[in-house]
């Protein structure tokens, strides 16, 4: 175009007209396409304008809309939370700044929890009407809390029901400050104003505190209103069925309103803590019997009066009231406050010990033990006493709850009245929130009370028992007891401990130590060897010749034999003295060379000896207590110490440790750490108090350790003694300041020194301490002479009390001593040897002085009272008064001197200085008295393991005639205490002789008279007369508390009449003899069975109970004696209770507890049998006989056990399923599939059988093994150990005998194999129950076969090995159904075919 040509020049090529036409319409249709573009978009920017306006119109009118339904579902969820009904933060803000104990807080977060999960279900259900997001839902749900319990309450609080509920019912944060105010001030003002509330209008206003009413309707029409309004949602739809409509409680539509009042009412912590306080002053405690305690707890049992208790106040079990207290005080003047504080603390105590021994009674499954408020009338039933009745009739709706319900009637009822309609609502909500709610949650909290009250009560009579322990001094040999300890120390002298024991193939050892515990020698009495021999005594004279010990202290652990070995090694120790005593001494017999003879013969064994040495030795004899030495020749230490020694010759040096020192031992006890890194863990194995095993052990741990560190710093540490010996080394580890980490360290930096300390002041200068350490730990370090330290001069402060800053820093103590000796101002600055002589001038003084006063007080005694002066009682600190001293130090005036201290600014220092001048005279004294020999009662249980408890007069025990004599026949009794039955007490009647009623060897069942513990002796009586005295005639025995004064005694005297009448009944079937010449013996009576004319009473083939006084016979069931050893628990395990068979008259079944909860039966043959309720002469099991019920558990029980324990202590042993050691075995396979592999476990189907489970190839298998007294049986064989029957196992793992040839005729018979072993093939299921029959492991039999009645012994046979060929008889006769294979080898007599 134009503008073209213009711009590039005129084109030579002109374009033609077509062209250009063609152009311009192209540009015309190109306009009128824009124009209609621009057409529309201006046409669509109008409606999109008109349709944002409609939008905001409508956005407008919607928020309006929503506006007005959102203040109304907040209004409704306002009023559902009821926030002030429940709230209000000022006045709990208050309340919790108020408290101090712990369960006062958590009731504050228990209510808030609870409102708190009312409130969320409130906003759920407000949400999901509202239209919110699920994942906000699902989120809440996420957060709901856990506690399942409270499901019906956020159900009914989401449906409105809490805002119904206060219409007519006082909010319980206001119910809980009128009862608080009410229940502690006596008085509720109605015009009280609550914090934060002054400037409020209804400030003040009574009406707030007044419970709301609905006027002019019943309840009944009230909730009918809301109902039909819809307000008030029904839980639960209507049914037809007729318990429904008959059923009150059910359509009642203000249950859920009560149920949440209730629930709310419960958890207010106010009233919580207001209504606890009530219950602790209310509730009582009450035991009952069980029948297992029935059974057994008798006038001589330990539970006995705590078996009867009946509503004792459980207050007296807690420290009294503080407001109480304190009355009681106002009263009383100083002296008689101490004595009412030390009365109550006492109360308390035996209250809480109390509260153990019935914890352990409940734990053994003999008592059971109740808290509950006194009951409504009686709860016994019509035919059966309190203590029977069933726990039905002991519900806490039979409980008073009078005090509790008119405490919240006063606060929670209208102070106006109301009509009886609605205060029976109200009186219902408060009986729903005591009974369901209150009352159980305080019947948990007080008896967790009065076990952490006992508990801490218990942990400190435990501690306070191993305190006596610690400060137990060391032995002091008999002939040190006539001087004073003060005067004359006791020192470290040489000491031999021995230790015997009961089993005659147990040597008897003894040790020697030296003064520092360090073994020297030692001596090995083979076992079965009396002293007595002429071999063995030399040997024994020699050994004591060449150790000249000052005592010879015997170990008490193997019991009454211990005191034949002191007598027999008295007599050996009187020869050995005499010989060195006069050993250069010539006999009047004895020539000059055999007296030369003789001297170098003695010169050559004590070639260490000067013939110059007149010493006088002097050696005694003693029996000591060994439980600890026992607990070290087992322990750890003990291989670690001595890898190669004896465990017996442990014993023996460790009782001489003991000896020595106490403490140390105890110390060192505590240092060996367990496998968790835990110190001090041996001691719980100490039998230090009766009660320990229910005490928690790191209370216990924590308390020990305190004693510990407290008597070690009261005696103090030897610093090099316990740097160089392991056994005296954890000493160090309770010093105050030191620790188990830096005692340690300490011992290595003195041995890299060279193993000993000189001075209390090179520990600073050597850097064996750091500064902090030294201060607060160098007073209780003390440093003795030692053989060392001859040549250097000593510090004599270095082994006192005194801390270094008194001696070295301000020098005070010197500064005493040089007033004290007049010797200048000048002195106290003079040279450190010259301060040390004056020191040691000071304190030799001070001893003389002593020495003094224990002559003048004595000679004083003797002129008055003759020579009965205690000389080892004398203690200068207590017998000599402040005005009798003469010694220097005494003149000095050191009040006045530590007021010239503190005036000079240095602090008080009076004690420090009074503590120097005790030093002085007595450093570092032990405040531990010496070891006393157990005597008397001490020593009898001791040496038996019985106290005045287990053997009272009035109690029936059973022993053995060991001789018969002029006066009476001796009986050992169990655990070798000596018996004795003087001939007045064999019978009845006149006896002649012992022989005419017992002979040697019988077994006699005898009532105590007498316990003669200084004798080690019991006196017993076979007279009828005895054994008819009821247990109330016999003497309670003085170690056990009084009874209760809340003990029913009327409950007790029936029970022990009940049992009277039994035990007259067994006596009178029994008469005289159970058992022949060789069997037991009960009374004194001669007649016949049937009481005197001379003829036996007929038999008549019936099975009766029987007439048995054995503790283990039970004239019982089958399940019942079941029942009675699974409720005992483990207590049982390995017990066994017999009890008459229901087979025969002549059979009796022993119920065996082979572990928990697996009870196996044994069938036992009785013959020779006087009549159907006595116990036959002969009891007989597969063929062995037994004499008595003591020799069946002797012989055939216990033998059993031994079994048992080392089956489960077996390498092999395992304790899970079948199906999960098969499952084992599987993957074991799988891994290694060349290995062979094998376990043992429990058979699930056969109770007291192990099952023997092994893999060969792609099957596992099992053989199952019999257990009997003689060993194990299997495959026909019976090994005396499992390692046998394995190795024989190993040889023949299938187990099959050699096949025996059989004839023709029998060649259809079932072949089955001895070993039972057969192949797995169906899931055993696991039963503990004997009366359980187990499934076969045939598989699909092909007919169902008959079912075979469960035997009662339980004791199911196992199947042959391999399937079945068929049902036929051995004998080929045709299928029998129900046809049972023989039983397995071993098994017991229980199996019959």
């Amino acid at each position: 175009d134009d503008d073209d040509d213009d711009l590039f020049g005129d084109d030579d090529d002109e374009e033609d007209e077509a062209t250009k036409a063609t152009k311009e319409k192209q540009k015309a249709s190109l306009q009128s396409h824009l124009d209609t573009i621009t057409t529309l978009l201006q046409t669509q920017s109008e409606q999109v304008a008109r349709l944002d306006a409609a939008y905001h119109e409508a956005e407008a009118a919607a928020a309006a809309t929503s506006r007005g339904e959102r203040s109304n579902l907040i209004a409704a969820l306002s009023k559902k939370l009821c926030r002030d009904k429940l709230w209000h933060y000022r006045d709990y803000n208050e309340y919790v700044s108020s408290i101090l104990e712990y369960r006062h807080v958590m009731d504050i977060k228990g209510y808030l929890n609870l409102i708190k999960e009312g409130n969320q279900a409130i906003r759920k259900k407000a949400s999901t009407l509202g239209g919110a997001s699920s994942s906000k839902s699902s989120k809440d749900k996420n957060k709901r809390s856990k506690r399942f319990d409270w499901d019906l309450y956020r159900t009914c609080v989401s449906e409105g029901l809490r805002d119904i509920c206060y219409r007519f019912v006082l909010s319980p944060f206001r119910v809980g400050i009128k009862l608080e105010e009410t229940h502690n001030k006596n008085g509720f003002s109605y015009e009280r104003i609550l914090p934060g509330d002054e400037n409020k209008p209804d400030a003040g206003e009574p009406r707030q505190w007044m419970t709301p009413k609905i006027e002019d309707a019943n309840p009944q029409e009230f909730a009918s209103e809301l109902v039909g309004s819809g307000e008030l949602v029904l839980l639960s739809t209507a049914r037809d069925d007729a318990d429904w409509q008959d059923n009150p409680e059910m359509n009642d539509p203000l249950k859920g309103c009560r149920y949440v009042a209730a629930m709310e009412l419960a958890h207010e912590p106010r009233i919580r803590r207001v209504l606890r306080a009530i219950y602790r002053s209310e509730a009582v405690i009450t035991t009952r019997p069980t029948s297992k305690g029935l059974g057994i707890i008798d006038g001589f049992h330990e539970y006995y009066g705590l078996h009867l208790l009946r509503n004792k106040p459980v207050k007296e079990h807690f420290p009294m009231d503080a407001a109480e207290l304190e009355k009681r005080r106002a009263r009383l003047n100083a002296e008689e406050v101490k004595e009412l504080d030390a009365e109550l603390k006492l109360k308390e105590t035996n209250s809480c010990i109390q509260y153990l021994n019935m914890l352990k009674a409940e734990r053994s499954g003999d008592i059971s033990i109740h808290v509950h408020l006194p009951f409504v009338g009686d709860v016994s039933g019509n035919d059966k006493p309190w203590y029977k009745c069933e726990l039905e009739n002991l519900g806490r709706d039979r409980q008073d709850v009078g005090k509790f319900m008119e405490a919240l009637e006063r606060v929670y009822f209208p102070a106006d009245n109301d009509t009886d309609e609605w205060n029976d609502e109200r009186r219902k909500i408060l009986k729903m929130a005591l009974v369901n709610y209150l009352l159980p949650q305080f019947e948990a909290e007080t008896r967790r009370d009065l076990k952490d009250v006992s508990t801490k009560v218990g942990v400190e009579a435990a501690a306070q028992t191993l305190r006596d322990m610690a400060m137990e001094g060391p032995y002091r040999p008999s002939h040190l007891l006539g001087e004073n300890r003060f005067i004359v120390p006791t020192g470290d002298v040489p000491i031999v401990g021995v230790c015997s024991s009961n089993d005659p193939k147990d040597g008897t050892f003894l040790a020697a130590v030296n003064g520092r515990g360090e073994l020297t020698d030692h001596l090995a009495i083979p076992g079965g060897t009396s002293i007595t021999s002429e071999k063995i005594r030399e040997k024994v004279i020699t050994f004591l010749m060449q150790t000249r010990p000052a005592a010879v202290v015997v170990g008490s652990g193997a019991g009454v034999g211990c005191k034949l070995t002191a007598r027999r090694l008295g007599e050996v120790i009187t020869q050995a003295t005499e010989r060195w005593n006069n050993r250069l001494i010539q006999g009047q017999d004895e020539d000059d060379e055999d007296f030369e003879a003789r001297m170098q013969t003695f010169r050559l064994m004590h070639s260490n000896i000067d013939d110059d040495d007149d010493e006088v030795w002097k050696c005694n004899v003693d029996i000591v207590d060994d439980n600890v030495a026992q607990l070290f020749g087992r322990s750890v230490r003990g291989k670690k110490e001595f890898p190669d020694m004896a465990v017996n010759l442990k014993v023996a040096i460790a009782t001489a440790r003991w000896a020595k020192d106490p403490l140390g031992e105890l110390a060192y006890t505590w240092s060996s750490a367990s496998d968790a890194g835990v110190f001090g863990t041996e001691m719980l194995f100490l039998n230090i108090h009766p009660l320990q095993r229910l005490l928690p052990k790191p209370m216990l741990l924590r308390e020990y350790e305190r004693v510990l560190c407290d008597v070690t710093a009261s005696v103090g540490v030897d610093l090099n003694g316990a740097c160089t010996y392991d056994h005296l080394h954890g000493l160090l580890t309770f010093v105050p300041g030191l620790g188990p980490r830096k005692a340690n360290n300490l011992k290595q930096s003195v041995s890299r020194i060279g193993g000993v300390v000189s001075s209390r002041k090179s520990l600073l200068v050597k850097r064996l301490m750091g500064p902090i350490v030294y201060n607060n730990s160098v007073a209780f370090l003390r440093i003795r002479a030692t053989d060392h330290l001859q040549d250097q001069l000593l510090h004599p402060l270095d082994d006192s009390r005194c801390h270094p800053d008194v001696y070295h820093r301000n020098k005070w103590a010197i500064k005493i001593a040089v007033d004290a000796l007049e010797l200048g101002d000048s002195a106290s600055n003079d040279s450190e040897d010259y301060a040390i002589t004056a020191l040691r001038d000071v304190m030799q003084n001070s001893r003389d002085e002593i020495e003094r006063l224990f002559n003048a007080t004595k000679a004083e005694w003797e002129a008055h009272y003759g020579p009965t002066f205690n000389v080892g009682a004398w203690d200068p600190r207590e017998a000599v008064p402040a005005e009798s001293w003469r010694d220097k130090v005494e003149e000095l005036d050191l009040e006045t001197f530590a007021e010239m201290i503190e005036e000079n600014g240095n602090g008080k220092w009076l004690t420090h200085l009074t503590m120097i001048k005790w030093e002085f005279r007595l450093p570092f004294e032990d405040p531990r008295k010496p070891m006393e020999p157990p005597s008397g009662e001490n020593l009898f249980r001791l040496l038996t393991g019985e106290s005045d408890v287990t053997l009272c007069p009035g109690k029936e025990v059973t022993g053995k005639v060991v001789k018969n004599g002029d006066f009476g026949s001796q009986v050992k009794l169990e655990g070798d205490v000596p018996g004795f039955i003087p001939l007045r007490n064999l019978a009845d009647d006149h006896v002649e002789a012992a022989e005419d009623i017992v002979s040697v060897g019988t077994i006699v069942t005898a009532i105590i008279t007498e316990v003669k513990m200084d004798h080690m002796c019991v006196d017993l009586s076979l007279k009828m007369e005895d054994f008819k005295k009821k247990s109330s005639q016999w003497g309670r025995p003085q170690s056990l508390p009084p009874l209760d004064d809340f003990f029913d005694r009327e409950a007790a005297f029936k029970i022990d009449e009940e049992k009277e009448k039994e035990r007259e009944s067994r006596l009178r079937a029994l008469r005289l003899t159970i058992g022949g010449s060789s069997g037991t013996k009960i009374g004194g009576d001669s007649h016949d069975a049937d009481g005197g004319d001379g003829t036996q009473a007929p038999r008549t083939g019936k099975v009766t109970r029987r007439a048995c006084a054995h503790p283990a016979f039970r004239n019982a069931s089958h399940s019942e004696v079941d029942r009675e050893l699974k409720e005992a628990g483990d207590a049982m395990v390995g017990e066994a209770l017999i009890r008459p068979s229901n087979r025969s008259c002549d059979s009796l079944a022993i119920h065996w507890m082979v572990r928990p909860g697996c009870i196996k039966v044994i069938e036992v043959h009785e013959e020779d049998k006087d009549t159907d309720a006595s116990i036959g002469k002969r009891l007989i099991i597969k063929k062995e006989v037994y004499g008595s019920i003591d020799e069946l558990l002797g012989r055939y029980i216990a033998p059993m056990n031994d079994r048992v324990e080392e089956i489960q202590h077996h390498r092999k042993f395992t304790d899970k399923l079948e199906d999960e050691l098969d499952t084992q075995l599987y993957d074991m396979k799988k891994a290694n599939p060349n290995g062979v592999f094998y376990f043992i476990c429990w058979s699930e189907s056969y109770p007291g059988y192990i099952s023997l489970r092994f893999i060969m190839s792609r099957t596992a298998r099992n053989h199952t093994i019999g257990i009997s007294p003689e060993g194990f049986a299997w495959n026909g064989k019976t090994f005396n150990n499992l390692d046998k029957l394995l190795n024989e196992f190993k040889k023949n793992p299938s187990g099959a005998r050699t096949p025996q040839h059989r004839s023709s005729s029998n060649s259809s018979a079932l072949s089955m194999s001895s070993s039972m072993s057969t192949s797995r093939q169906s899931t055993g299921v696991r039963t503990d129950d004997t009366s359980r029959q187990s499934r076969s492991r045939w598989g699909p039999a092909a007919m169902p076969p008959v079912p075979v009645t469960a035997s009662r012994w339980g004791n199911m046979p196992p199947p042959p090995a391999g399937p079945p060929p068929s049902f036929a008889r051995p004998d080929g006769a045709p299928p029998i159904f129900g046809y049972r294979p023989p039983p397995p080898p071993g098994a017991p007599p229980g199996f019959r075919q």
